[in-house]
């Protein structure tokens, strides 16, 4: 049953145009403009371009699918009557649950090998089989809590338009704030508040630092990990809530 509901989930993700746009399409288009535009630049610790948003935008598509094509998801089951319909189905709550993180994995996952295909194609970075096997061990761990911070969010969601326009604002915001474009060091004092409080910027430098081998846990990396996990706290908090109302 899991598998069939998995497949259904898969197909109607490849049919939806606006998760793929933001998803599997802005995110390597984005990555490889950019390098053409500071391919060149010079980047804190001495990283290239290419060690530097590699990991930075499977963080960004990592994001882009699990808020569109999980968390949304959620807010259309709710609005469109699915959620209640899927109540009285004979498929349990459990498997639509469970197939839904999984089709993210896989989604999120696809967009790993991308990025990383464009990267040593376009940009010559080596291919090192256990750089990336413990780097994808990290970033299943950021998935788990996107997933996480995402079911928390929308669930605060009851109609498909305001989720909708959260989605393309919080977009914008993370790729602002999160250290996807321009450096944030070098953006207006309020833009790196906003980023020193999102923690899509701390997990994109986390991974950052284990992508490159130079993760050490200092005064940066302690907050990094405080903010990610006051939010993932908050987020499972507000989870409890929903469900105590049900």
């Amino acid at each position: 049953m899991l598998a069939t509901q998995l497949k259904y989930d898969l197909i109607m993700f490849s049919r939806e145009l606006f998760y793929l746009i933001f998803s599997l399409i802005v995110p390597p288009v984005t990555y490889i403009f950019m390098g053409q535009l500071f391919g060149d630049e010079t980047y804190v610790g001495g990283l290239s371009y290419a060690q530097m948003y590699t990991p930075s935008f499977i963080i960004l598509i990592t994001f882009a699918v699990v808020f569109f094509a999980f968390g949304f998801d959620q807010v259309m089951n709710r609005a469109s009557g699915v959620e209640k319909r899927i109540s009285v189905s004979p498929v349990p709550e459990k498997t639509i649950l469970m197939s839904g993180i999984i089709k993210s994995v896989i989604i999120t996952s696809f967009g790993y090998i991308l990025i990383n295909v464009i990267g040593i194609a376009v940009y010559n970075i080596p291919f090192e089989p256990k750089v990336i096997i413990s780097a994808y061990g990290f970033f299943i761990l950021l998935n788990a809590v996107l997933l996480v911070i995402s079911s928390a969010v929308y669930s605060l969601f009851k109609d498909m338009k305001s989720a909708l326009i959260f989605s393309i604002l919080i977009f914008q915001v993370v790729m602002f704030t999160g250290d996807f474009s321009l450096p944030v060091a070098k953006m207006p004092d309020f833009v790196q508040f906003i980023a020193k409080i999102n923690p899509i910027y701390h997990m994109n430098h986390l991974f950052i630092d284990i992508w490159n081998q130079q993760f050490t846990l200092d005064s940066s990396t302690f907050i990094s990990f405080g903010v990610i996990t006051g939010v993932f706290i908050a987020a499972l908090f507000v989870i409890y809530l929903n469900r105590k109302k049900v």
